[in-house]
């Protein structure tokens, strides 16, 4: 053992029900390593490496592996940390690069979305440039569904199958009246639409809804929205409404933007989108209409969870320690699908720093000519992605999830 050497994982950026799996998948690699002793886990992403903040994960049981697929979020914190360019800031490197070499480390896997691989992209071209040999992998998660080079990402198909299961129930919610009336229901979905467009998956032979999806990808146009629902009205009577937080009109501008600054990646702050559609809808047709925010809802679902997604984001955790010993570094693990019926697919890796800063948006020919739906592509893109259902432990009626005291009692 005396050859082997250490490595260190960390999460980033929104949690999903899946990014424990990734995480669950790293331990069960290095457990299974011949090139890797110790794994050790950063509290609060790439802060807690620089605050030396970790604990040990090596002796991780085989019931606490199953149980961390099981546990929504992220059981070692996350953080929103922008890593500044290494020639700005080179104190940073060398901190980071420091705790590794106290530690040992060979490898440093990253799990998280596109502000967590540019996380890996910079501390990848660091080693490079300093002639270190530590391995940089980046792992995915995002329930945006927005990284590139990949055919999807870890936590999009358990968020999606959160979001149509939502979707269906309101429609049942709301056929029980027998009076006129819309109701709007906003998605996560900044500038990708992936997560607004999976509601189409609740449609149901008796019960069509939602009548009416829009993207970001789409420029959204006010008043052809009021006569979307003019047409429908008569027609259906309720109509169900799904809608992306990030839609935006013909010039660019967000629909509804909160007067706060954006964020430190630069994101607009969004908020309100389906309740400034609510006024309007109340404003032109005087009808009953209510607006619903799923919010952070969709995002730590695990009761709800994909199958699919559970088990694909365990392996692409464990191929990120494959890649690792195979002498890789400056890597996202990927998907590569080869078939949506039946569903084949391979995991890859990919060059992160061309991942990283760079978003997928839904492809046009997924979206009706009219913008106010998807077509049969996006379903057969989506259907894989939300099937099976995954056991979870029940104590007093509710979920059993791990204890995150590790993160709540920190000192």
């Amino acid at each position: 053992m005396s050859n082997m050497t250490n490595c260190i994982v960390a999460q980033s950026g929104g949690p999903t029900v899946a990014i424990n799996a990734s995480l669950a998948g790293v331990i069960d690699g290095v457990k299974k390593s011949k090139t890797y002793n110790k794994i050790y886990g950063s509290i609060h992403g790439i802060q807690g490496v620089l605050r030396r903040q970790y604990i040990d994960l090596t002796d991780s049981s085989e019931d606490f592996i199953t149980s961390l697929c099981a546990t929504p979020a992220m059981y070692l914190g996350s953080c929103r940390y922008k890593l500044p360019p290494f020639k700005e800031s080179p104190e940073s490197y060398e901190d980071i690069f420091g705790v590794f070499k106290e530690l040992s480390i060979g490898a440093f896997f990253y799990i998280g979305g596109n502000d967590s691989m540019d996380t890996a992209a910079k501390l990848a071209e660091y080693a490079k440039e300093i002639g270190s040999d530590i391995k940089i992998v980046g792992i995915p998660k995002t329930i945006d569904n927005d990284l590139i080079m990949t055919d999807h990402t870890p936590g999009f198909g358990s968020a999606a199958k959160y979001v149509a299961t939502s979707i269906r129930e309101i429609a049942y919610d709301t056929y029980i009246y027998d009076v006129l009336s819309v109701n709007i229901v906003e998605i996560m979905g900044r500038d990708a639409g992936w997560l607004t467009a999976a509601s189409a998956l609740a449609r149901t032979e008796s019960v069509p809804a939602p009548h009416l999806i829009y993207l970001p990808e789409v420029a959204f146009d006010k008043e052809q929205f009021i006569e979307d629902l003019k047409k429908l009205l008569p027609i259906h009577r309720n109509i169900v409404v799904a809608v992306s937080e990030g839609i935006k009109d013909k010039d660019g501008n967000y629909l509804s933007a909160t007067d706060a600054a954006a964020d430190k990646f630069g994101h607009a702050q969004l908020s309100g989108t389906g309740k400034a559609l609510e006024y309007l809808v109340k404003e032109k047709l005087g009808i009953k209409v209510r607006s619903v925010e799923i919010n952070v809802l969709q995002r730590c679902a695990s009761h709800l969870a994909s199958k699919t997604d559970i088990e694909e984001s365990f392996k692409l955790g464990s191929h990120g320690v494959y890649f690792a010993e195979n002498g890789k570094s400056g890597i996202m693990v990927a998907v590569n699908r080869l078939s949506s019926s039946p569903y084949k697919y391979e995991i890859v890796n990919v060059p992160v720093c061309e991942v990283a800063n760079k978003a997928k948006a839904v492809p046009l020919d997924y979206i009706n000519k009219d913008g106010n739906d998807v077509t049969q592509e996006m379903l057969e893109y989506l259907r894989p992605l939300v099937q099976g259902e995954v056991s979870i432990h029940y104590d007093n009626g509710l979920p059993e999830y791990l204890n995150l005291s590790h993160l709540t009692h920190m000192e």
